[in-house]
């Protein structure tokens, strides 16, 4: 990675699995989860993707049999077989559950604190 892609990333992304579903309108399409962040997700690109890039999308990762987190994201980047998404809203219960899952990952609650300060001045 480049130095100066380097220091634009402001959030640690976290390889994870977990079954996630990504919907649009009518449409709905399963997907693997790449990583996700404070700021976003990284998807495959399922083979009968026909989304609209310039629509919103809601996200669901399925934590657990009782936890979801749920996201309004837009379509951002695409790259080879990735699709690279931006939150734009995320509720506060998901929020407060992807928050405890980067603590866990990041190891280092400063680096947690960092990524939220750089999350409130976004925008």
């Amino acid at each position: 990675m480049s130095d100066m892609t380097s220091e634009r990333r402001r959030f640690q992304r976290i390889a994870f699995d977990a079954a996630t579903e990504l919907a649009q309108g009518e449409r709905r399409w399963s997907v693997e989860l790449h990583d996700l962040s404070l700021k976003g997700l990284l998807v495959k690109r399922p083979r009968d993707w026909n989304g609209d890039p310039d629509q919103p999308f809601n996200a669901t990762i399925t934590l657990d049999s009782d936890t979801r987190l749920h996201l309004e994201v837009v379509l951002t980047r695409t790259r080879d077989d990735l699709l690279g998404f931006v939150c734009r809203h995320i509720d506060l219960e998901s929020i407060s559950h992807l928050r405890r899952l980067v603590e866990l990952n990041l190891g280092d609650e400063s680096l947690l604190e960092r990524e939220l300060a750089a999350l409130g001045e976004e925008d």
